[in-house]
């Protein structure tokens, strides 16, 4: 797909998906309760999969969760506590990324789960659940909490439904804790009895209760239009229906990090209004932290080296493990227009660029909707191709046509 900007500063209202993050959850919970109204769902293909899915579940033996790492955990951990029989698979990459953690704790307390191929990784056979006899005492688990959050909220949600309930153990560095904590604020929209002391989890025995709820509008997808003002002529602004100041998503914190990149946030009753202001000469290099909102990486590395204002990014390292290498993809792309994303040791990035154009590359995707996204903004710049344009689907089918109503010329690559 080639992307132009036809000159002039961006203005209008954009359009955003749903949180899917959200709304993965709020789907699974209410499963679990039995009832309950959803309002706003996402029409982006991790959550319409994930409702498919636990529709179909019942009278199903094979379920696949594509490529959609949430639909893939907290099916896992849904289907074992529900007692169901089959097979649970996805794409060859899913079939790549690792499950063992979660598998582990599930086993430990009462699923039989099994691997049909390569041990520690899908597709999964499930092979019901084993009660533990009546008793007061909650199922103790322990699991590292700098693995995949999804993992811990998978074993939280299913909580209420073991035998005497759960007491979740989370040791050492605790990665991505705002997604736990959207978890256990919505179970608690649900009905759910929750404590927490330091990083012991307990959750209570007992039933969820059918609850309406209104999912917000996605910060992830609100991230690429921070970057289109930020990289738009002077004058840029925008405004985002239906994201909230009180947010249960931990990449709000794009609000804050995209101030040192020109962009204000200005908080209204249902949006937020995102405006280009003046941008000082930088002085130093800023330390960016992601462990809480690493889906964030991707859009900041491809503005900081767009404008020439490094930044050292921290906390990348569960990139390595997403739809792509998402570290080794930004190297490699970022590279195609004389930017690069330096690794200085230790776990530490720098985003940086000498003389960054942009003047009709072609961006590979690797099968990754960020990185169509990440990189679409480049096109305030210069011309560019974004190849295999439609994954955006996974999360923002809608986003081509939001850059077309916004200004931008949209064409299908020759």
């Amino acid at each position: 797909m080639q992307l132009s900007w036809p000159g002039g500063p961006l203005r209008g209202t954009a359009q955003l998906p749903a949180s899917k993050s959200e709304a993965n959850r709020a789907l699974i919970l209410q499963a679990l309760a039995g009832g309950g109204t959803l309002s706003n769902l996402s029409d982006a293909n991790d959550t319409q999969l994930m409702q498919r899915l636990l529709a179909t579940a019942p009278g199903a033996t094979e379920l696949s969760a594509e490529d959609a790492g949430t639909v893939m955990r907290f099916l896992t951990a849904y289907l074992a506590v529900t007692n169901w029989r089959g097979r649970l698979t996805g794409t060859a990459r899913m079939q790549e990324r690792p499950i063992k953690v979660l598998v582990d704790a599930l086993r430990q307390a009462g699923a039989s789960i099994n691997y049909l191929n390569n041990d520690g990784y899908p597709p999964l056979e499930i092979a019901g659940f084993t009660a533990a006899p009546e008793t007061t005492k909650p199922t103790e688990l322990s699991v590292r909490g700098d693995i995949s959050s999804q993992y811990i909220s998978a074993l939280l949600m299913v909580g209420p439904r073991l035998p005497g309930g759960l007491r979740l153990t989370l040791t050492g560095h605790i990665g991505s804790r705002p997604y736990i904590n959207m978890t256990v604020a919505l179970m608690q929209r649900f009905g759910a009895n929750y404590t927490a002391e330091g990083d012991v989890l307990t959750v209570r025995p007992g039933a969820y209760h059918p609850t309406d709820y209104t999912i917000e509008s996605d910060w992830s997808a609100a991230s690429y239009w921070y970057a289109l003002v930020a990289l738009a002529p002077a004058g840029s602004e925008i405004t985002l229906p239906g994201l909230r100041r009180e947010s249960l998503q931990g990449d709000q914190a794009i609000a804050g990090m995209m101030t040192q990149f020109g962009v204000e946030t200005t908080f209204l009753s249902d949006s937020v209004h995102l405006r280009q202001v003046y941008l000082a000469a930088q002085t130093e290099i800023q330390t960016l932290d992601f462990t809480d909102c690493p889906d964030l990486a991707q859009t900041v590395a491809v503005v900081a080296a767009a404008l020439a204002r490094p930044v050292d990014m921290t906390g990348l390292e569960s990139l390595r493990i997403k739809e792509t290498d998402r570290i080794a993809a930004l190297q490699t792309e970022l590279a195609k227009f004389g930017g690069n994303l330096r690794d200085l040791g230790e776990g530490r990035f720098r985003a940086e660029s000498t003389g960054f154009d942009v003047n009709n590359q072609s961006v590979a995707t690797y099968h990754d909707h960020r990185m169509a996204m990440a990189f679409a903004p480049l096109a305030m710049r210069g011309p560019l191709t974004i190849e295999s344009p439609s994954v955006v689907r996974k999360s923002y089918p809608q986003f081509w046509n939001e850059l077309t109503k916004s200004g931008f010329a949209v064409s299908e690559a020759d």
